[in-house]
């Protein structure tokens, strides 16, 4: 039985100081029970000698200094894994919310995770398809990769994440494939919009869901990534799944985490976020990957709004140094009413290049995206020029390139949240806007392929 502390010194926001404990290790669950026999939760975040001083994961509301007590467990965090967890969701720290009925757990895992061996790693090189042209066309991903949406106030990142979820699938094969969404500080009309999106197409029996809403503590915001991420590694390394791990918004995660840091008073870093943010990130991130000799994977698209759209705020900057590139929401094209605005050129996948060609996609894959962005940047340019000079100013040439970045806008880029397009129509599509410009203007495609695919009407 743990032994109960009554001493219970001060309470200020989510802390809270209990003097003369012994035994008690960092990160280290705990449990307060108030007088009225309520039981609330708690977790140790630092020992000095005698003193802990823990983080509530309630409210400290009614809280009495005198009559309640705290008794710690001996064991951090964890969550009862098992594949029924599939087709359910869960709050921000694994309890169910779905009106089903508890989880029978095949084991208790920590939620905390271990970090995978760089060794024992295994090279991201298969093609996902998530059926949206300007990723699997220009920003391939890869399967173990992690590449997150840089979004900002106002975009349809939701929307997005939730078409990527539904459509998302590994190309040429059978095997099992799940999604694990985490929602941190989301709104609950966002909350019912993504359970509603899941349960109409029939995605939530291969998703597991992990919600925390905006008006949930933030502790608990801090918990619930990495709930997400220990089911994901559960159904990827030990039930052998491909698994796609959706977390939005990860700026709320990094709030939460100053947050706490502010009331433990650290010294803080850059923006009045903790300096420690940056590995922190990269405890989440790195959970994503492949084993050797495992056939699961866990694949990640983490979702950040970028605050006053700025790219290099420390939240998309520390991600970006740490994931392996980034697609990149546009309010440009958003307010154009491009669906989803994805702005092809500053996005990037850093592993595109090992998910496609011959066997993985299609063998002239790499040289119509070449050519796609080299041609999309060069009638964006002639665009602007034409804003400034009118029309008249530009060369014959020039306008063939400005009406194609306006038709590849219109008809690559904007494709609607419920259209699911396969690999083939969407190099078919690229083939298609590529006959507004002369063959001759096609440097970067192999003659082999301008023979089998362009036809000169």
């Amino acid at each position: 039985m743990p032994k109960e502390y009554r001493t219970i010194q001060e309470v200020a926001g989510p802390l809270m100081m209990v003097q003369g404990v012994s035994g008690v290790a960092y990160d280290e669950l705990g449990e307060i029970e108030l007088k009225n026999g309520e039981v609330r939760r708690c977790k140790v975040l630092e020992i000095d000698g005698g003193n802990a001083l823990v983080q509530l994961f309630e409210s400290a509301t009614g809280l009495n200094l005198e009559s309640s007590k705290v008794r710690f467990l001996g064991r951090s965090m964890e969550l009862g894994v098992s594949e029924d967890m599939l087709g359910r969701v869960f709050d921000g720290i694994g309890r169910p919310i779905d009106g089903g009925p508890e989880i029978l757990p095949d084991e208790r895992k920590d939620i905390n995770g271990l970090a995978m061996n760089p060794a024992a790693r295994e090279y991201p090189a298969e093609f996902i398809q998530t059926g949206v042209s300007a990723i699997d066309g220009l920003n391939t991903l890869v399967r173990g990769q992690k590449l997150p949406i840089f979004s900002a106030s106002g975009l349809p990142h939701a929307q997005l994440a939730a078409q990527i979820a539904r459509q998302a699938k590994v190309v040429g094969t059978e095997e099992p494939f799940a999604v694990v969404f985490a929602a941190m500080g989301i709104t609950f009309d966002e909350s019912n919009y993504f359970i509603q999106s899941f349960r109409e197409t029939g995605a939530i029996d291969r998703a597991v869901l992990f919600i925390n809403l905006a008006n949930d503590p933030a502790v608990e915001r801090i918990s619930t990534p990495r709930m997400a991420l220990t089911a994901a590694e559960y159904l990827a390394f030990e039930k052998g799944m491909h698994v796609l791990v959706l977390m939005t918004d990860i700026t709320n995660y990094a709030d939460a985490l100053r947050e706490i840091s502010a009331a433990r008073k650290e010294v803080p870093g850059r923006r009045g976020y903790p300096g420690y943010m940056y590995t922190d990130l990269a405890s989440l991130y790195e959970r994503a990957g492949r084993q050797k000799g495992k056939k699961g994977s866990i694949t990640m698209i983490p979702i950040l709004s970028m605050p006053e759209d700025d790219k290099t705020h420390p939240i998309p900057d520390l991600t970006g140094y740490i994931t392996e590139g980034q697609i990149i929401l546009s309010r440009e094209l958003y307010r154009k009413g491009i669906e989803p605005p994805i702005d092809v050129l500053p996005s990037l996948s850093r592993l595109k290049d090992k998910g496609i060609g011959k066997g993985k996609t299609r063998e002239d894959h790499a040289d119509t995206m070449n050519q796609l962005f080299a041609a999309y940047s060069r009638g964006k340019d002639a665009k602007e020029l034409a804003v400034i000079l009118g029309d008249a100013a530009l060369t014959e040439i020039e306008k063939q390139y400005a009406r194609f970045a306006e038709a590849f806008e219109q008809e690559y880029v904007n494709q609607g949240y419920r259209t699911n397009r396969s690999i083939e129509e969407t190099l078919e599509t690229g083939w298609r806007l590529l006959h507004i410009l002369p063959r001759t203007e096609l440097k970067r495609i192999k003659d082999v392929y301008l023979d089998q695919y362009y036809n000169q009407d």
